[in-house]
């Protein structure tokens, strides 16, 4: 009977969160809060369709196990190396002055100092999985904002794996001493260090005889065997499951099959994840938020405005511009997935009592539920903050004019400067990244900080004598913003500008773009050149096909009926005359045959022209003249002809 409930409970859950993420989807909010909102619906303070939330709870832990495991997967330590400074400066400090102030400020109300430090480190965290989720729809990842925030999730949820050994230290019934945390610690972190070893010792060993069986459900099952092993252990000698978790993710994410184990371990994982979304909004106590809904909004306010304000000055602290500051502060206002995981871990261990526990989630689901507004609002809020934080003019000290000015030294930026370099046309680079300028400025290159937005850099610039301004950089609303400034300065500067999809083009250039690079554009591009170099078909014709897709600022791709036109020609193209080169290799079955024995002609209408020898050419060849190897035979003909004379003479049919 208790296991027909339990399937019970999990046909409410999905039936009740289709409906839900489905609506959530259409307004452009992601589906994590969907579940937030289903539990809160269905639970045993909502409707009361699930009462008893034990086996949830159990399937939860399976749910945070797998997001710790994919985590440690997802952990490159080369990668960890080349930001260590943004890492630890903006991730560490913002994780220790987080929950230095929050703990002050909590003992400053008698909290008892153990549960105010517990109490910062579930404030200090924010959502990873909500904050991709929604900078990646925005196209916003690559941003500055973005890519900071980036910086710092990962920190926190490296971070979470201390945190949870602390907890049991934390919450132990001796006094809280210096001496006694700092022997439990040992104890852990050595408990930790031994497994770690034993786990790279055995399981890429483990992992190879799996792999070696060459079956997909052997690979599967050794990696959760794998998985929930090391979770187990470490539970056994007093540590979390996810602590063990994330050990066989970090150890398995060395192996050159962690692809194929995360492609493996994703469907368990989002299934696990949204059960364990479901089960924090099941424990939410709805009653509990009407009697304190107005203390609630407090707290829920200083949440955000304590974690905005810290984030803000930090990476105004690090020299980025005020409006990239204000909007990482913006975005990683709310509290994340992994608080309530120690939370629920706090509960066991008396770091937080039941009305703490009621107030801190109820909290923490308003923050997320404001994410999606909050990060819309940020663009707006960054720049009217940023526009009142600097002066609007600034002394214009270059002497150039008629130069190109680059915004952004990322790969496109430097592969242009390079190209303006050796062909001797001047540019001067605008760029907001710290580090970055430092080390181009030490290097030579004439670049000035700042951000795009501003009047006052565009005029250091030398905008008004500038030729064209190039707008290199992931940010599209910074590229907007700077576009439109740039062209009330100077309406006669030739504006190229790049975004991500094919959909932006005719807003940039009502904008003022004269130029629009989309990437989705080029990408296609691309593609369709190499599969028609595949096929043989003139790099001349190709050629022409581009810069006719081109030359009508892609309107013919953009077009549902597009394109049509553009290829009715094809045809009459590729009955034009066209000249292809082949190379005999030592293999080739034609290899020493003479011309008159290949008979090419006859057999396929193209003519062989030339026969490249080493550095000898032997132009219109006789027909006792030999095909050796090495030669490299110069054929032409239609294309038909020739891409049949090219099958032929790799052993096709005549």
């Amino acid at each position: 009977m208790p296991q027909h409930i339990f399937i019970k409970d999990i046909v409410i859950i999905l039936l009740v969160s289709l409906p839900i993420i489905y609506f959530f989807k259409k307004i452009n909010i992601p589906s994590i809060l969907g579940f937030l909102v289903a539990g809160l619906i269905i639970g045993p303070y909502g409707f009361k369709l699930i009462a008893d939330i034990q086996n949830i709870k159990a399937m939860a832990e399976v749910g945070v196990m797998l997001l710790l495991f994919t985590i440690g997967l997802e952990v490159s330590l080369t990668r960890l190396v080349k930001m260590k400074k943004m890492l630890f400066y903006a991730g560490g400090l913002q994780i220790v002055i987080t929950i230095t102030i929050s703990s002050f400020i909590l003992y400053l109300f008698k909290i008892p100092f153990n549960q105010a430090v517990f109490y910062g480190m579930l404030v200090s965290l924010s959502s990873t999985a909500i904050v991709l989720k929604l900078l990646s729809d925005r196209n916003e990842l690559e941003t500055p904002q973005g890519k900071i925030s980036l910086v710092i999730l990962i920190f926190q949820d490296l971070a979470v794996v201390p945190m949870i050994i602390l907890i049991p230290v934390m919450g132990g019934s001796e006094n809280f001493t210096i001496g006694k945390i700092l022997l439990q610690l040992l104890y852990a972190f050595a408990s930790v260090g031994v497994i770690v070893v034993l786990a790279k010792l055995l399981m890429p060993k483990i992992l190879h005889q799996l792999v070696r069986l060459r079956i997909r459900e052997a690979l599967t099952v050794g990696t959760i065997m794998l998985l929930l092993g090391t979770a187990y252990l470490t539970h056994a000698i007093g540590l979390s499951f996810a602590i063990g978790a994330f050990i066989a993710g970090l150890i398995l994410s060395e192996s050159d099959y962690s692809h194929q184990i995360t492609a493996e371990i994703l469907s368990f994982k989002d299934v696990f994840n949204s059960i364990f979304f479901v089960s924090v909004g099941l424990l939410l106590n709805l009653q509990f938020v009407v009697d304190y809904f107005f203390l609630l909004l407090a707290v829920t306010a200083g949440i955000i405005i304590l974690k905005s304000s810290i984030i803000t000055v930090l990476i105004k602290v690090m020299k980025y511009p005020l409006r990239i500051a204000v909007m990482t502060g913006l975005v990683l206002s709310q509290v994340g997935e992994f608080s309530f995981v120690l939370s629920q871990a706090g509960l066991r261990f008396n770091l937080i009592n039941l009305n703490f526990y009621n107030a801190f989630l109820a909290s923490s689901i308003f923050t997320m539920l404001l994410t999606p507004f909050f990060i819309k609002l940020a663009p707006a809020l960054g720049f009217k903050i940023g526009d009142i934080s600097l002066p609007q003019k600034k002394q214009d000290k270059n002497n150039l004019s008629g130069h190109v000015i680059i915004v952004g030294f990322g790969l496109n930026g430097k592969n242009l400067a390079r190209v303006l370099k050796e062909t001797g046309i001047s540019y001067i680079v605008i760029e907001m990244n710290p580090e970055t300028f430092k080390q181009e400025k030490e290097k030579g290159e004439r670049i000035i900080f700042g951000d795009v937005i501003r009047e006052g850099i565009l005029h250091v610039a030398g905008l008004e004598r500038a030729s064209v301004i190039v707008y290199a950089i992931s940010d599209p609303v910074a590229s907007r913003r700077g576009l439109q400034i740039a062209k009330k300065i100077n309406p006669n500067v030739y504006a190229i500008i790049r975004t991500r999809y094919t959909s932006e083009i005719d807003d940039l250039i009502n904008l003022g773009a004269d130029e629009v690079i989309p990437e989705e554009f080029e990408t296609s591009l691309q593609i369709f050149s190499k599969v028609l170099e595949k096929f043989h078909i003139p790099l001349n014709i190709i050629m022409k096909q581009v810069s006719l897709l081109r030359g009508e600022s892609y309107n013919l791709m953009r077009l549902e009926t597009g394109g049509v036109n553009s290829l009715v020609n094809i045809d009459e193209l590729l009955a034009a005359g066209l000249t292809e080169t082949f190379y005999v290799s030592e293999d080739n079955v034609h290899a020493g045959e003479n011309m008159r024995e290949l008979d090419l002609r006859a057999l396929t209408g193209a003519t062989i022209i030339a026969i490249v020898r080493g550095e000898k050419t032997i132009t219109n060849p006789v027909s006792e003249e030999k095909i050796l190897p090495h030669d490299t035979i110069v054929i032409t003909g239609t294309h038909k002809t020739v891409d049949d004379a090219i099958n032929y003479l790799n052993g096709g049919e005549k």
